[in-house]
């Protein structure tokens, strides 16, 4: 996730204990795919639920411009416009689905039906350029192919644009940097499945089939 652009534009009393705590993650401000990484490397450890319930969604479109409402880097009511966000979701059988988002200022874990009313809202009040697309892929599946050599929030002379996590990159025996295929929108390369935001809202809301 690169810096931000200026905005110009259920019950849950029956849900199981969430399986993260929001102080225990770990979290760097603006590497958003590394901090659900991190969420995901953590869900595999604690074993309470099952990595296989788990999804990483890259939120992102052609014109690497998506609105999100309710970031901890909006100013008042206007969203903030990244190039790409990424949110960890819980598939919670046959309850609703749970949204976990290090950087926003709604609950953690979030009602998914609450997460896309207000971090979303309605693609018919959004521009046709700055409307979404999420790639969708299972917990276990990012672990094994992401990697990152973290060389895309340095600058034209080499200097960071925000500091990097602490610990190393994350790479695989495979590559050293593969951020741009978890990014493109574009279902011929990457990995998991490529939604709009209608198809996503379908598929995985309250009202999923």
């Amino acid at each position: 996730m690169s810096l931000p652009k200026a905005a110009g534009l259920g019950s849950g009393d029956e849900r199981r204990p969430p399986a993260l705590i929001r102080e225990e993650c770990a979290y760097t401000r603006c590497y958003c795919e590394e901090n659900v990484w991190k969420l995901c490397e953590y869900v595999q450890k604690k074993r309470q639920y099952p990595l296989e319930e788990w999804y990483a969604v890259f939120i992102s479109n052609d014109q690497k411009m998506v609105p999100i409402w309710r970031q901890r880097s909006c100013h008042g009511d206007q969203p903030v416009i990244w190039d790409y966000h990424v949110i960890l979701m819980h598939d919670c059988g046959g309850q609703q689905c749970e949204v976990y988002d290090l950087d926003t200022m709604l609950p953690f874990p979030c009602p998914f039906d609450i997460y896309v009313k207000e971090a979303f809202h309605s693609e018919d009040l959004i521009r046709p350029a700055f409307r979404r697309k999420m790639r969708v892929l299972r917990a276990d599946l990012y672990l094994k192919k992401f990697a990152s050599d973290r060389s895309h929030m340095k600058d034209a002379h080499g200097m960071w644009r925000m500091p990097p996590p602490s610990y190393p990159c994350i790479q695989t025996a495979e590559a050293k940097m593969n951020l741009n295929d978890f990014i493109s929108m574009n279902l011929a390369v990457g990995w998991g499945d490529v939604y709009t935001f209608t198809e996503f809202t379908q598929q995985f809301g309250s009202t999923k089939q």
